[in-house]
């Protein structure tokens, strides 16, 4: 079956769009039955996200040419109700390629969030955070395609790890889930093998890697209902258009954030070697006080 890539932020935005294939996502990440869903995309123009990047002039306009819409990349909240009746919020976010601006996007975004309140059954509450993030790049440090990165609670006096937890600890800190799609392989076996197939970065149909051949059988009634999203997504023109502009508008934000960071070591390398001449000027003159101080002892002790 051919389907559409994932982790384009349209074709992950058509797949969050189904509550049945959200609750499947995020219950087979976390571990947790989702008994309710509320997704809320989080749209943001590369407008703003370029404008973090100063000393890039004209980077709008220069996107503006040559795209007709508005390009935008998607961060996912959703609020989420477990089994037990815990509410939670979800940060969901993908990343493409590695850009260090992107980082301290998702500091930002995050520390934004820890500062929200959510209204649940009409009252303002503040949500324990879990995050998600999707990349498409690889972590060198880390082999296996899915990660959790917990937290556990212990106690120092008595060397020991708690069950316990609390209320005001949980609404300061958070698990954070990682996965790696470059790391996925063909292994086909448990619910989590499953959802991750179809992030797998292999077996393209096109030399731009929009679509690609899901060898799979979907045994799994959501994993179907995911793989006919996609399926759609990856043969309807207009879908695939969409793909194609954001695929664009990537690699022109890549073109002009690397000839940013070209610009910054460049500069960077003329202030290392300013400080440099300015260090050396500086011994210079320390040299000179010296000298000028052990000439002036010699002559108040001759004078003496």
């Amino acid at each position: 079956m051919i389907i559409a890539n994932p982790i384009y932020d349209v074709v992950f935005k058509r797949l969050m769009e189904n509550e049945k294939v959200a609750k499947f996502f995020i219950s087979t990440l976390l571990e947790q039955t989702v008994e309710a869903i509320e997704i809320q995309p989080q749209e943001y123009t590369y407008q703003g996200e370029l404008e973090t990047a100063k000393g890039i002039r004209d980077a709008e306009e220069r996107i503006r040419e040559r795209f007709s819409i508005w390009v935008y990349r998607l961060d996912f909240i959703a609020t989420i109700k477990t089994d037990t009746g815990e509410y939670k919020k979800v940060l969901i976010e993908i990343q493409k390629a590695k850009n260090p601006i992107d980082l301290m996007r998702f500091r930002n975004y995050l520390a934004e969030q820890y500062k929200k309140e959510n209204k649940i059954n009409k009252k303002n509450v503040v949500l324990p955070i879990t995050t998600i993030y999707i990349l498409g790049f690889k972590l060198p440090e880390i082999e296996s395609p899915c990660i959790r990165v917990a937290r556990n609670y212990i106690d120092l006096i008595n060397k020991t790890i708690l069950s316990e937890r609390s209320e005001f600890v949980e609404r300061l800190t958070h698990d954070c889930f990682v996965v790696q799609v470059e790391r996925i392989t063909d292994r086909y076996q448990t619910q989590l093998d499953k959802l991750l197939s179809v992030f797998e970065q292999r077996n393209f149909s096109d030399d731009k890697e929009i679509t690609k051949d899901f060898a799979h059988e979907p045994d799994i009634e959501e994993l179907k209902t995911m793989t006919d999203i996609l399926h759609y997504v990856g043969t309807d023109p207009k879908e695939r258009k969409q793909i194609e502009i954001e695929q664009e508008a990537r690699r022109t934000i890549d073109v002009i954030l690397d000839d940013y960071q070209e610009k910054l070591a460049e500069r960077d390398k003329t202030l290392q070697e300013q400080q440099q001449a300015l260090h050396e000027k500086d011994q210079v003159l320390n040299e000179k006080d010296r000298l000028i101080e052990e000439l002036m002892r010699k002559l108040n002790e001759q004078k003496k």
